[in-house]
Formats: structure tokens, C-alpha cells, sequence
């Protein structure tokens, strides 16, 4: 939940509350439909908000995917760098638990197709579709170069990195998922 900052009302608060719901509604919608056959009703519907509601804060269907997906977006990496943050852990354990994060919540039949909505529609989100995965193996690589100390870090990262994708792919449960992570993880660290 949003905290109020000094100076907020609690309209503010609301309001921000608010907007993040509809976004989790946008991209559960998004996610079911496809972001071709989603309308804006679908989603007003969703989130409990009229028509007119959804059009005062987003002006079109595009504007509304890439605030979706930027919300989730952002929250998978604030995830990723708090978990890699936590140095009092074993290096494996952070890493699956960053990758976990940024690609397991995305295993799975409802999840599988918010990741083929995001990647079916790059030209929609703008520089985030790119920034983001690139913020994303930054910070997995520093997290292996600072306990490893190894020059390779930055291809052991990209190797983490597409086995995961392949891995998301392969996977039908997040179980599954984690748990082949979790050995190439355990392969590349030796």
C-alpha cells in the first residue's frame, strides 16, 4: 500500500492506490486478451471503474499497455535489486531468487501470456522494453563480479539470463522453473 508522503492528502494517496489497481487490472486483462483484443470496457470493467473513469486517467488503450507494464516492469526490478542487495545471503540463493522475480511469476498459462504480450508488442512500450532487461543483467552481473571477484561475470550473467528465457518457455509451473534455474545456477557459480 502507498504510504503518505508529508504534504499528501488523502485524495492523493487514493488516487495512487487507485491508479495501481487498475494497472493490475490492465495487465491481468491485457494478459487474457491479448493486447489486441482488449478494450478499454474490458478493462474499466476488470477494475471497477467506469469508461469515463479509465479514459480521465489514460488518454488511450496504448497509453494505458505501456503504464501496465512499466508498473510491472518496475516492480520486478526494485524486487531483483533488493533481493541481490542482501549479501548476507549465499550468492545462488539471491540469484534465484532475483530470476524468480523477473521471469518465474511469468510461468504458467495466465502468466505465460503476459510475457507474450509484452514481447508481441515492443514498439508499444517504448525505451522501457529495452532499459529494463538491460538494468536487469547489470545488476546480475555485479551481484556475481562483487562475490566472485571473476572478469567472467558478464557472461555468466547472459548465460543465466538465456537459460531462463528458455527455461520460461519449457516450464509449465514455476516449480519446475526454479528448480533447473537452480542447477545451472549451481553449474555456472562453481
Amino acid at each position: 500500500m502507498t504510504r503518505p508522503a508529508a504534504g499528501d492528502s488523502p485524495d492523493a494517496v487514493v488516487g495512487t492506490d487507485r491508479r495501481t489497481m487498475v494497472l493490475d487490472s490492465a495487465m491481468a486483462t491485457f494478459a487474457r486478451f491479448g493486447y489486441r483484443k482488449t478494450s478499454m470496457e474490458e478493462v474499466a470493467r476488470a477494475a471497477d471503474i467506469s469508461r469515463p473513469g479509465l479514459y480521465f486517467l489514460f488518454s488511450s488503450k496504448e497509453s494505458l499497455f505501456r503504464a501496465a507494464v512499466t508498473q510491472a516492469l518496475e516492480r520486478d526490478i526494485a524486487a531483483v535489486e533488493h533481493v541481490l542487495s542482501d549479501t548476507g545471503r549465499p550468492l545462488g540463493e539471491r540469484l534465484l531468487d532475483a530470476f524468480d522475480h523477473w521471469a518465474g511469476r511469468y510461468i504458467g498459462p495466465l502468466a505465460r501470456d503476459v510475457a507474450v504480450v509484452i514481447e508481441d508488442n515492443p514498439g508499444l512500450l517504448g525505451e522501457i522494453a529495452v532499459t529494463t532487461p538491460r538494468r536487469f543483467e547489470h545488476l546480475v552481473t555485479g551481484a556475481i563480479a562483487a562475490e566472485t571477484g571473476r572478469v567472467t561475470a558478464r557472461q555468466i550473467a547472459q548465460t543465466l539470463i538465456s537459460t531462463s528465457t528458455g527455461l520460461k518457455h519449457q516450464a509449465a509451473a514455476p516449480e519446475f522453473y526454479l528448480e533447473r534455474l537452480k542447477v545451472a545456477i549451481g553449474l555456472l557459480l562453481r
